[in-house]
Order: structure tokens, then sequence, then C-alpha cells
């Protein structure tokens, strides 16, 4: 009985605010992907809670998104240092930290992860927060390859999960791929959506895919540029050249790799040929295997197909 209960006013709950506007965000993960959707909810009027569990990287994140707000203010607010110190008052006003999820998520409208790209964790992640989220919450994902079926498994609100792909950096980026699953409603895409929009983003919608749009196209083009170099077809450095000048890319595929890091590249690769093991666009790499393994992910290690300072 208490479980049918439970069920008939999370269904009420839903529809009665299934046309409300996202307004209070909790986002999980206080790194550069987090911060920066925090910074960009901030600033377009949100309540955002940015939550980890490590209060020191909380701390960082916050001076990271003030610093950032200081570069905005410099270009939009030149002439005016007052308008852009109220600026920066009001946006970081929109933002507090925490280190207890569960704690906050009583009074959100969305619970945004992103964290670190392993199922598991995702998975218990939702899946804890699904016992203490109101039922209107809708639950969202920022996976860059980790399909939302899965994820929104540990959840009893597949109707109300979908995914939110962000790009690196965030406030920069324009581009939010939304996802929905097969079980996810046309009200919860729909404010997804409306979500995006209101962040100042262009969404596009796609299904619950590897990879979505950008990364299904893109990861393929990195690693085979990287079986050209292995085969001795072409340097890196040649190969780079040639896609920043003959297809108008702003960054080669071996620049592009060190840029996301390796290590990502060889997570998604890993995942994919695990579920596709027979198709030949996401069969692994020797050479990038090998990099990963001696700890040189790109430039965040100062090393990977090139050395930086």
């Amino acid at each position: 009985m208490a479980f049918f209960t439970h069920q008939v006013i999370r269904g009420l709950s839903s529809s009665a605010v299934r046309n409300a506007a996202i307004k209070h965000v909790t986002i999980i993960g206080g790194g550069q992907m987090g911060a920066g959707i925090a910074q960009v909810a901030a600033t377009t009027g949100h309540s955002v809670v940015l939550v980890d569990t490590n209060e020191e990287i909380l701390k960082k994140s916050a001076k990271g998104i003030e610093g950032s707000l200081k570069r905005v203010v410099k270009k939009k607010f030149a002439d005016k240092p007052d308008a852009g110190a109220e600026f920066i008052a009001k946006v970081m006003a929109n933002v507090s930290i925490s280190t207890d999820a569960a704690s906050v998520v009583g009074s959100t409208d969305l619970v945004l992860e992103a964290i670190v790209e392993n199922l598991k964790i995702k998975q218990g992640l939702f899946g804890a927060l699904d016992k203490v989220a109101p039922a209107h919450t809708i639950f969202a994902s920022n996976t860059s390859s980790l399909p939302i079926t899965d994820i929104a498994s540990s959840t009893s609100r597949l109707d109300r999960f979908g995914g939110l792909h962000f790009f690196n950096p965030v406030p920069m980026m324009k581009l939010v791929e939304v996802i929905g699953t097969s079980a996810t409603s046309q009200e919860t895409f729909d404010s997804l959506l409306a979500f995006s929009k209101a962040l100042g983003k262009t969404p596009v919608s796609y299904k619950d895919t590897p990879g979505f749009i950008v990364n299904r196209l893109l990861v393929p083009y990195m690693m085979e540029a990287i079986r050209l170099h292995e085969r001795g077809h072409g340097s890196k450095e040649d190969i780079d050249i040639a896609m920043k000048l003959g297809a108008g890319y702003p960054m080669g595929p071996f620049e592009l790799l060190d840029y996301v890091g390796l290590d990502t590249a060889k997570f998604i690769m890993d995942g994919w040929v695990e579920k596709d093991p027979d198709n030949p666009l996401m069969q692994p790499s020797e050479m990038l295997n090998k990099l990963v393994a001696e700890g040189k992910f790109g430039k965040k290690t100062g090393e990977g197909f090139y050395k930086y300072k």
C-alpha cells in the first residue's frame, strides 16, 4: 500500500509541475565541467548548488568561477567598474557549495551529474539521490560516452531522466546535446531543451546512442588519425596541419586528443569496443594504450602526443 501511495503521489507531483521551468539546479561534480555549468546557470539567473565530496575542490571551483567572471567583466564592463563588480556579486550570490548531495536536493528542479566516467559510480550516485529527491526533480547526466539508459536504470524515475552533454569550456561552447531514452517523457525532454536554451545554449536532440552526435563522429576520426600515424602513412605534425588547413579545423586530431585527454579517449574506446567488438571504427590503438600506460595523458600531464612546458 505504501508503495502504491508513493507512486500515486509521484504521478500527481510530476503532472502538477510538468510545465514548470527549471529554476533550482544541483550540479554534482566540482571539476572543470561542473564548475563551468554552474557558472553559466548562475549567470542566467538560476539558483545553483555545486556539490563535491572534497571541500577543497569546491573552494577552488568557486574561486575559478569568480576568476572567469572577472575576465568577462573586463570585456563587457571595461568602462563601468561598478557595474562589473555588481554583476560578479549578483552571479556569485546564485552559487552555493555543499559536500552533502542528499541534504541539498530536497528543493531542486534538476540534478545534473558531471563526475567521473564510471557507470557504477554514476548509478550509485543517482540510486541514492532517487530516494531523497522530490518526485518532480529531473535527473540528467553530462556523460560523454555512457548510455543514459544504463545510468538511469539505478532509479525509479526513468520518465524523468535524460542527458545534457555540455562541451568544454562550458562558458564558451554554445552546443548542448540533449538526449532522451525510450522511457524519457516528452515533458522531461521539453524541460531539458528549454533549460538549455535558458542558458543561452543551442541544443540538439539525439537518441540514446553511445557517443551521441559529436563524439560518435569525432572519436573515430581521431582514432583513424592515430592509425594513419601507426601505419607510417604520415607524421602527427603533417596530419594535424592537413586537417587544419585542408578541412578548416581549429585543431588537428593529435592536438585535440592531447587537449581532451588521452586517458579519456582510451576510456571511451574501451567502453565502445566492449559493446561492439566487431566494429572496425571502435578498435583500440596500441600507441594510445602505451601512452596512457606511461601516464602521458596530454596537456594536463605535460606530455601526450606532444610535449608541453
